[in-house]
């Protein structure tokens, strides 16, 4: 799976994938086989984070 490489493509696309495919990020990095990490990294860089209770980077 190859992740989009701009930091705002990426919080787009995982979030859509979270809302309309899965109920965690635990379950979406297992389900694409990605470590979690080429997600958060990213997206920590421009100031967001995973929350677990709404399912989404905010």
């Amino acid at each position: 799976m190859q992740l989009p490489k701009d930091p705002v493509i990426l919080l787009s696309y995982i979030n859509t994938q979270l809302r309309d495919f899965y109920p965690s990020l635990d379950e979406l990095c297992k389900s694409l086989c990605i470590e979690e990490a080429n997600i958060t990294n990213p997206l920590l860089s421009i100031g967001y984070k995973y929350n677990k209770d709404l399912n989404k980077f905010i």
